[in-house]
């Protein structure tokens, strides 16, 4: 007696189906188009992911400048200042202050001024 595969078969193009499901045209429900657009939405995710690291990077310096740019200062020297004065603080938490506590941002650039006039 022979051995019928068609039940794994079926198992496997169903996973991929619904893998697959919100793809637009043939890349939904046809296995082969299927299977080729499932394969490189994989490596898209993995290349995003380490793309969304360097983005958030650049929007933190985008706003810590323009907030620095308010306090007349350069980024480059409010960051030197911070450095120079040892305040060790990320770059996320900088544009949050920025963002929504301008205040403690402006005292941070008080700080980083002086630091630098030294």
């Amino acid at each position: 007696m022979r051995v019928k595969v068609a039940s794994s078969s079926d198992r496997k193009r169903k996973k991929l189906f619904s893998i697959t499901k919100g793809f637009f045209g043939r890349k939904k429900n046809v296995y082969r188009n299927a299977r080729e657009a499932y394969l490189h939405a994989l490596t898209s995710m993995y290349k995003d992911r380490r793309r969304k690291k360097r983005d958030f990077r650049r929007l933190w310096i985008t706003r810590i400048n323009a907030a620095a740019r308010m306090e007349d200062m350069s980024y480059s020297q409010f960051m030197n200042g911070l450095k120079k004065s040892r305040i060790e603080i990320n770059r996320k938490m900088l544009a949050e202050l920025a963002v929504n506590e301008p205040a403690a941002f402006g005292a941070l650039a008080a700080q980083a001024r002086q630091a630098l006039s030294k």
